[in-house]
């Protein structure tokens, strides 16, 4: 397990964008800055977690707290995009629900055929994307090109700023879940990267898949295993097999968001989540959390998971 200290405070950052600002569908679209960014003071920020820790359809239990599907909030009806935001993006805003720790943004993206996210605009946040089904096609500013399919990762440093188009080119329903984290510090050099990893690896077992620059063996992306970013934080993913356990230790201090992605999980007997829920998972400032995940007697798994440093 990976023991690493807390950071400094940080500001929130929330990012509004409005129906009328997507950019436009296809591959030639014009670039677009589609983001506004508004900083909230510490103490909003305090208040908005106690308002999302006693908000109704959450179940909690003993560290654990469910966020049923059913919950999240569904993008406004396009005929190319079906988004289910975990925290307030575009037209969805919430106070009591802008972010866990410092994931800013989690999307469960469903884009149809021959349609996609026109070229557009990032700028200081490190953004990772996980596809699910079908092939995604990733083009940006800094020379990049290259298309991904399941299990494969596309991450960003945006940094000082970066322009990238996002494209389903092929004939079947693409799915990604694509995650914001906000970095260390502003200002950073652009970056872009990608992992296409193998099933096996994540097979029964958590597949760590990205982790901080602090906890790197380099101080540049090797372009090769685990993916490094500007912040404290890592992201494991496993697919298990009917009535297969894992186990994981929350290190003392440290917290989690859990996305139960295909298939239904259990977490320590006690917490069940089926296909899109999600899970808080909170340890003691001074007691680690021992974790158990199993997958149902006739069900597979597929999850992923974001361990962060305590808020």
């Amino acid at each position: 397990m990976l023991r690493q200290s807390a950071l400094r405070s940080v500001p929130v950052i929330l990012l509004l964008r409005s129906p009328s600002s997507f950019p436009l569908f296809s591959s030639q679209a014009r670039p677009i800055n589609c983001l506004s960014l508004l900083r909230v003071s510490s103490s909003s920020q305090q208040a908005a977690a106690s308002l999302r820790n006693s908000s109704s359809g959450t179940t909690n239990t003993m560290g654990l707290k469910l966020i049923p599907a059913k919950n999240l909030h569904v993008s406004t009806p396009t005929w190319w995009l079906e988004s289910r935001f975990h925290f307030s993006f575009a037209e969805y805003y919430n106070p009591q629900n802008t972010e866990f720790g410092v994931l800013r943004v989690l999307n469960d993206d469903l884009v149809k055929p021959r349609a996609g996210f026109g070229t557009h605009s990032h700028r200081d946040m490190e953004i990772f994307t996980y596809i699910i089904d079908g092939k995604l096609t990733h083009k940006d500013s800094i020379g990049t090109a290259e298309t991904l399919g399941r299990g494969s990762v596309q991450y960003m440093s945006a940094g000082r700023g970066i322009s990238h188009s996002e494209m389903n080119n092929g004939n079947e329903m693409l799915r990604f879940l694509q995650i914001w984290i906000k970095p260390k510090k502003s200002g950073l050099q652009p970056n872009y990267g990608s992992r296409i990893f193998d099933e096996k690896e994540r097979h029964n077992q958590l597949q760590h898949v990205l982790t901080s620059f602090d906890k790197y063996e380099s101080s540049k992306d090797l372009g090769e295993g685990v993916i490094p970013i500007h912040q404290d934080c890592n992201i494991y993913v496993s697919e298990l097999d009917p009535s297969v356990e894992q186990e994981f230790i929350l290190a003392k201090n440290r917290q989690a968001y859990l996305v139960c992605i295909e298939g239904s999980l259990s977490i320590n007997d006690n917490t069940h989540l089926t296909a899109r829920d999600a899970t808080e998972i909170t340890a003691e400032k001074d007691l680690d959390f021992h974790l158990k995940f199993t997958a149902t007697e006739d069900t597979p798994a597929h999850f992923l998971m974001i361990e962060m440093s305590l808020a």
